[in-house]
């Protein structure tokens, strides 16, 4: 089973993502990563964000295996990361990377900007997952706070609504609900109620797949 995430930042999708792919037994794939890894990439080679060629050459070579999820956190990741996304060769480079991963023995949870409608298309199960721009700064400044970054609200909050446009504007693969995807507003909902419902929305997926599984002498009791 494929079940494609996709959302804004903050939103809640990658917590989410995390938890199903743990309570179904699945391997869990944050592409967000994988653009903060050609980020680090360009920077430690003192090179521009703005230089596509070579964010392209690096997004090629890239190893899952080698990301380092803690050194690829932080603010200032997160925006280098949404810059480089924007780049068309870059994101064309990683698309075999992704869909390599969900197409593993037994399927994937993927979580991103463009998964239902460019990486996945024909994933089992796809969820957005939103929430008020207001209640995601909420939730990326308490994180930032926590983690010792002098960030006041109203900065977090107005670089939320930047990468929200950039993500939702860019030509390539921009961030959108795939017609088929299942709303999830989190505003008002904690970790465990998402989880919740989107457990549900799987549960229910699964529920009418099963039939359609099953070959004839199956379904007619033979052995």
């Amino acid at each position: 089973m494929i079940i494609a995430i996709d959302g804004p930042a903050a939103s809640g999708k990658g917590t989410l993502a995390k938890a199903v792919a743990a309570h179904c037994g699945l391997a869990h794939l944050d592409s967000g990563l994988l653009y903060r890894g050609v980020a680090k990439g360009l920077i430690d080679r003192g090179l521009a964000l703005e230089d596509e060629a070579a964010a392209t050459e690096i997004a090629a070579q890239l190893d899952l295996s080698m990301l380092d999820a803690a050194a690829l956190r932080g603010a200032a990741m997160g925006e280098a990361a949404s810059r480089i996304a924007a780049h068309a060769s870059v994101r064309a480079a990683l698309v075999d990377l992704q869909r390599s991963f969900a197409r593993q023995p037994g399927g994937a949870v993927i979580d991103g900007r463009d998964i239902g409608t460019a990486i996945c298309p024909d994933a089992d199960v796809k969820l957005f997952i939103t929430a008020s721009s207001e209640e995601r700064a909420r939730r990326r400044w308490r994180e930032l706070v926590l983690g010792g970054a002098p960030l006041d609200y109203d900065t977090v909050l107005a670089d939320i609504r930047r990468r929200d446009e950039r993500d939702s504007t860019r030509s390539a693969s921009p961030l959108r609900q795939a017609s088929d995807a299942v709303l999830i507003d989190t505003t008002r909902l904690d970790a465990q109620a998402a989880l919740s419902a989107a457990l549900a929305i799987i549960g229910e997926k699964r529920a009418r797949r099963e039939p359609a599984d099953l070959t004839p002498r199956a379904r007619r009791g033979e052995s």
